[in-house]
This record gives structure tokens, sequence and C-alpha cells, in this order.
């Protein structure tokens, strides 16, 4: 246990990042299939409690091996998935005001996992700014962890802000509107870097090669923030707002499909072993399903529901398969070796 503890990885918050949102995208589509009401509260309890395990374990690591924590951190590849954390902690948040309806439970999370998006959306880019390590090999798509970050913390921050009065109910307006921007066009930076990655260098190794689903977060997560900040903020304009973010929801659909070629690429060539990353698959594509199913009923547009519920139908194997691997090859295996 002591090895699992010493060596335990920051992308393990991944999971909670991708259960949560498959908990909150299974309570929309309830109105598909009622059953799903049921799934979405037993999937968010057992990501509210998977994610204070992991926490537990992300603790004790600090304590029992700071120096790799601490390089872990540095690191230009493995670094960026600390803002995991916090950007669990907000999907979470998300959950508990759709399925559990409760705004204390959002609060919290909300105001710890916006607190860690903040700092590590400085930090991570500040760490690379000033290292002169980072080479062209390191990039890869886990680098739009911070950006998307920023990017959620108005899907219940928005909300949450309608509940509030005075200045606190400024500053709070003003947050929201500040990670919406920083974020989203700090992803746009970033996607023409990495486009130039993808373009001129070597692919991405097999280890990465889920990461490729990343870009879609920022363009899901996108639409649901600018959605809810339009509605809980300027509600005269969420009519125009929705069209701009029906032509986003329309490169996320082009990256759809070059990222599901590019896996199967991967998966010919016998490349794509499973590893973490492989959590890569589920919040992306669950942020996207969600754009689906918020634009379809702004849009009246039914095409973009049922193509978001094929996806749905597509991230909850995904997500069992991976949470099922996780769970046995990286803690069970290990406990009996």
């Amino acid at each position: 246990m002591k090895e699992i503890i010493k060596s335990f990885p920051p992308s393990w918050f991944a999971c909670t990042m991708g259960t949560g949102i498959l908990s909150n995208v299974s309570y929309m589509y309830s109105s598909w299939f009622s059953p799903l009401r049921e799934i979405s509260a037993v999937l968010f309890w057992m990501n509210f409690s998977v994610f204070f395990i992991l926490l537990a374990m992300w603790l004790m690591r600090w304590m029992v091996s700071p120096k790799e924590a601490i390089k872990d951190l540095k690191d230009p590849v493995v670094g960026n998935f600390y803002p995991t954390i916090g950007v669990g902690m907000l999907v979470i948040a998300a959950g508990s005001l759709l399925i559990i309806k409760s705004s204390f439970v959002a609060w919290i999370f909300w105001s710890f996992g916006t607190a860690l998006t903040l700092v590590f959306s400085i930090l991570i880019p500040m760490i690379y700014f000033t290292s002169g390590n980072v080479q062209i090999h390191h990039m890869n798509p886990a680098w739009f962890i911070p950006p998307v970050g920023l990017i959620v913390i108005p899907i219940a921050g928005s909300s949450l802000s309608t509940e509030t009065f005075g200045m606190l109910n400024d500053f709070l307006k003003a947050l929201n509107i500040f990670s919406w921007g920083a974020g989203f066009f700090l992803y746009i930076a970033l996607h023409a870097v990495m486009m130039y990655r993808f373009v001129l260098h070597k692919p991405l190794p097999s280890s990465l090669a889920p990461t490729v689903w990343i870009n879609l977060g920022p363009i899901g997560a996108g639409i649901l923030s600018l959605v809810g900040i339009t509605r809980n903020l300027f509600p005269e304009l969420l009519k125009g707002i929705s069209v701009f973010s029906a032509f986003l929801w329309g490169m996320g659909f082009w990256w759809l499909v070059i990222a599901a070629v590019m896996t199967f690429i991967y998966i010919a060539k016998k490349e794509l072993k499973f590893a973490l990353s492989w959590w890569a698959f589920t919040f992306p594509l669950g942020a996207f399903v969600a754009s689906c199913h918020v634009l379809s009923r702004l849009l009246s547009i039914k095409t973009m529901d049922h193509v978001g519920f094929v996806l749905y139908v597509f991230l909850f194997i995904i997500w069992a398969i991976t949470f099922i691997r996780s769970f046995v090859m990286r803690i069970v295996i290990p406990i009996f070796k």
C-alpha cells in the first residue's frame, strides 16, 4: 500500500471528472429513459465517495514522498493533471445542483474547486514559462486541462451566483466572466500550438493516445458554461449566444470524428494499451454529450439530442471498461503482488 501511495499520480482525479460528468448526463437523459434518474444518483454518490478516497491518498502522498509529488508538478506532461483535482470538485458541484438539488454541497465543492483551479491555472503555465525544459515532444492535449478547469467554473458558478446579493453577487459575476474568457481563449491559443505539434511532429505515444479526446472538453464545457452565464446573468442575450454555441458544437463534432479516427489507427496498430490516460475518453466526451442535450433544447434541433444520446451510450460503455480496468490493474493487482 505504501508503494501505491508513494507513486499515486494526480491523473487519478480524472476518474472523478469522468464519473461526475456521466452522472450528470445520465440525469439529463432520464427524460428519454426514466431509470437513468436513479442511475445518475448512484453514480453521483459513488463518485462523491471515490473523490474523498483519492483525496486521502493524494494528501498522504505529499506526506510520504513530497519530493516525488513536486517533481510530478514540474513535469511538462504529468503536471497538467494536477488541475483535475479542482475540476473534479467543480463537476461534483454541478451534480449537486442537478441531481441532489443541494446548494449547500455545491457551494462547498465549488468554492474549494474554484480556488484550486485558479491556483493551478497560474502555477502550471508559469512553471513551463520559466523552466526552459519544455520541448515539442512534451506537448499533448493534456495541456488543455488547466483552461478546461477555468471554463468549468461557471457551469455551477453562474447558478450559485444568483443566490447572492450585493458585492458578493458582483464579485461572482465578474469571476464567472473572467473564468470563461481566460479559459476559452487560453484554449484557443493552445489549440494552435497543439495543431502545430500534430502536423509537424511524430504521433503521440500510445500511453497518451486517448488525450486526443480532451479537445472536446473545452468545447463541450465551453458551451455549457457560456449558456449558463448567459441564462443566469444576461438572459436577454440567450438566443444569440445559443446560435454562437451551435457553431462551437460544429467544431466539436468535427474533432469528435478526428479523435475517433486517430483512436482507431492506434487500435489497428495494436498500440492502445490500457493506462490511466483512458480517463481522457470520458469527461471530454461527456461534456460534449451534455452540450448536445442543452443546445437541442435551446434551438429545437432534435438531431443534436439524438447524436448526444448515441454518444451517451458509448460514453457509458467506455466509462465502465475504464473504471473496472483502473480498479483491477492499478489497485487490486498491485496489492496482491
